[in-house]
């Protein structure tokens, strides 16, 4: 049991921008009869990697791909979107999925984004609850009124209520956020605290708490398999740290963030062992028996299409047949 996260970086050294969005697709393809849970798909802007900007579009891509595989918007940075245009784009793909497309809002946390696309940044808290309130409203389908203006949002949605949305983010206004609108929290750190603050302010809204993902800070969400770990890190250990360095980068100064790491070389990263991982076949298979699935990066740094399929291929035909 796996999911698949797609960030699409295309560094200089590795495969092209177009190479990797053909083998995303042809990935998605193979991975709903291999056991995937999801494919996680992020956002960012104005990245000198080339990560993904515009995940509503990948995602539509996939569902036209696939039948039955999940595909999750994790996150979409509210803020920056027009909350009516977006529940139309989620409409259209729920069609086109049959409901298979679920979305995790959130703030973000670089400002330059927010700069380019002339949002402003300082106080996306307060432009977040607006459209959060308009897009939740849109999203059903129904016809309503807003400022004088009749909004209603066509076509109607193949899932009752509209795609499922839930919200993300490290800070008790994030679970407080989520908690009003009883949306599923999606938490940047394992702090008990947040979960505590999200379920009161569920219940003081009226809402039963829903699920609230806490994950701890070492969680790894760049997972390979490897028969050979050494010649897997050989292989993978620079595109490996392409996500390791940008992502540290961008998060330097910041405590308590989940999945990060500030190392600076490849024998650094492998020797933490905890967010950027290459596991044997007996660990993975442990791992996942254990209640976790593994988190795979397939095209981790622009990973060229035949390493990504190489060990993609490890865990279908080597820890997939264990779990019985």
């Amino acid at each position: 049991m796996f999911t698949l996260r797609f960030d699409m970086r295309a560094p200089d050294f590795g495969a092209s921008t177009p190479e990797l969005y053909a083998t995303a697709l042809e990935i998605a393809a193979w991975a709903e009869d291999k056991g995937c849970l999801s494919a996680v798909l992020c956002e960012h802007h104005m990245s000198e990697d080339g990560y993904l900007p515009a995940p509503l579009i990948l995602a539509s891509a996939m569902a036209a791909r696939t039948t039955k595989l999940p595909i999750t918007v994790a996150i979409f940075q509210l803020p920056l979107y027009n909350p009516i245009r977006l529940a139309e784009e989620m409409a259209v793909i729920d069609s086109i999925s049959n409901g298979r497309v679920s979305y995790v809002g959130g703030l973000g946390y670089l400002p330059w984004e927010y700069e380019m696309l002339g949002v402003e940044y300082k106080h996306r808290g307060a432009i977040a609850d607006e459209k959060l309130e308009l897009l939740l409203k849109a999203k059903t389908g129904e016809p309503f009124e807003y400022e004088g203006r009749k909004i209603h949002v066509t076509p109607a949605p193949v899932t009752p209520g509209g795609p499922v949305v839930g919200w993300g983010g490290g800070s008790p206004p994030a679970a407080r956020r989520a908690g009003k609108h009883g949306l599923m929290f999606m938490a940047q750190s394992g702090d008990p605290e947040l979960g505590r603050i999200y379920e009161e302010a569920c219940r003081a809204n009226g809402h039963e708490p829903g699920p609230c993902m806490l994950p701890p800070l070492d969680a790894p969400t760049t997972t390979f398999v490897a028969e050979d770990v050494d010649k897997a890190w050989d292989e993978l250990g620079d595109y490996i740290m392409q996500d390791v360095l940008i992502y540290g980068k961008w998060n330097e100064g910041r405590v308590g963030v989940s999945s990060i790491s500030f190392a600076k070389t490849v024998e650094e990263v492998r020797a933490q062992n905890t967010t950027h991982r290459i596991m044997t076949v007996d660990e993975a298979v442990a791992w996942v028996k254990g209640g976790a699935p593994l988190s795979l990066l397939p095209l981790a740094g622009g990973l060229p299409a035949e390493l990504a399929w190489k060990y993609l291929r490890v865990v279908s035909e080597k820890v997939m047949p264990r779990l019985g």
